[in-house]
């Protein structure tokens, strides 16, 4: 099971301290939290996709590459690539690129954000959101399986044998998860396609996204990938950790009554009992993650969202410190002791993908044919590599071999 967490990029003031950090500030904060987050031994960090302020992660694929030429093996992924706003065209080619330069330590989370300005500061309209985000994916998912695409449709200009470069890595596209938190559309769209369903699992009770998570392994199955419980479910999650518990609510009360999306609202403590927010010691943060399972079966990875409400770096840096040291480790443990045989254990990655895929073969390097840079130059763009080549060749011709022996037996029932 992978552990990680996500931003949301926010820039807020502190309220303790009265000080607001400026965007550079907080852009070399995000860094040193990223690189933290695997010095203390998590899987992934996720950021969020914005374009207004108090917010400063407008471009996602910029900060991820540089997150991962800081680290080693950490998963850099987003807690939401705008589908709707942005062209699957540039989002294909994008995170092509940060795969190749990440080694494949990348995946992503489509989604349609929550900011109703952006659509018109974009040439799109809101009323057309959801339509938007089932197209431009149809699109993007073509485009990293196809080397030449011919495509209509209805929010963007058509496309007449155009190749985004460059090719996924090893022709292996990044795992797509798909991200919601009320639309049953989105985790159709999910088991449609065999991607991963991403519940952000902060600000609703839990029977919200119970119905959601109970659609999309039902859709799953149906599509014929695998059954309910081999369906790939992400949770995201909200933790204030302190050694004692009393201290941990001290602490992050000031935080949470002036936080901009729930703060004057209703207190802490009802917020916890109704949400999935835990401020507490790591036994108590243990405890109220573990009983996500028991609500929506088991799952392959969980986002805690800890850097957020103007909380200063170093109590971030503090905060990594406890979850990796003190809460994740037992995670593993108790999640992996208590997951049933029939579960998938973990979410895709690039080096399972490329098994699937390949198995014990070469892997495909697309290499350019001769092109005067129109893709007129022949039938494809590309050549395959002799390995790949002579491994498909002999795969088609078992393939045949297989299908003529078998043919009389079918003849004969």
């Amino acid at each position: 099971m992978q552990f990680g967490i996500f931003s949301v990029s926010d820039i807020t003031r502190d309220p303790v301290s009265g000080r607001t950090p400026s965007e550079a500030e907080r852009i070399d904060a995000v860094v040193q939290i990223a690189k933290k987050a695997e010095e203390v031994g998590l899987d992934v960090f996720a950021i969020g996709e914005h374009h207004n302020p108090p917010f400063f992660s407008s471009s996602p694929t910029t900060l991820l590459a540089y997150v991962a030429a800081a680290t080693e093996r950490l998963i850099v992924t987003t807690a939401t690539t705008l589908i709707t706003t942005n062209d699957p065209v540039r989002i294909a080619e994008e995170y092509a690129m940060l795969q190749h330069l990440s080694k494949g330590r990348v995946d992503l989370m489509l989604g349609r954000g929550n900011t109703a300005p952006v659509y018109p500061w974009f040439g799109q309209d809101i009323s057309q959101g959801l339509a938007l985000a089932l197209e431009n994916y149809d699109l993007l998912h073509r485009l990293w399986r196809e080397d030449v695409v011919d495509w209509e449709g209805h929010f963007r200009t058509p496309l007449s044998g155009f190749t985004s470069t460059p090719r996924p890595l090893d022709d292996v596209p990044p795992f797509v998860w798909h991200g919601s938190i009320r639309t049953a559309e989105i985790a159709e769209q999910a088991a449609y396609y065999g991607n991963g369903f991403f519940a952000n699992n902060i600000f609703w009770p839990a029977e919200h996204y119970q119905r959601l998570i109970g659609l999309y392994r039902q859709r799953y199955a149906h599509y014929g990938h695998g059954t309910e419980e081999q369906a790939v479910v992400g949770l995201g999650g909200q933790a204030f950790i302190a050694k004692r518990s009393q201290d941990a609510k001290r602490a992050f009360r000031p935080y949470f009554d002036n936080a901009p999306v729930y703060g004057h609202g209703p207190s802490m403590e009802d917020f916890m009992e109704a949400t999935p927010l835990v401020v507490g010691s790591p036994q108590e943060v243990i405890e109220k993650t573990l009983s996500f399972r028991e609500l929506f079966g088991d799952y392959q990875r969980q986002l805690f969202l800890m850097d957020h409400a103007g909380l200063p770096l170093k109590m971030v840096l503090q905060q990594l410190e406890l979850l990796g040291e003190e809460v994740v480790p037992v995670l593993r443990r108790e999640f992996e002791a208590r997951r049933a045989p029939e579960a998938r254990a973990e979410a895709p990655t690039h080096a399972s993908l490329l098994a699937d895929k390949y198995g014990d073969g070469p892997a495909r390097q697309p290499t350019p044919n001769a092109n005067q840079g129109n893709n007129l130059a022949g039938p494809s763009p590309y050549q395959d590599s002799a390995e790949v080549a002579a491994a498909r060749q002999a795969a088609e011709g078992a393939a045949a071999f297989e299908s003529v022996e078998a043919a009389p037996e079918e003849v004969a029932s």
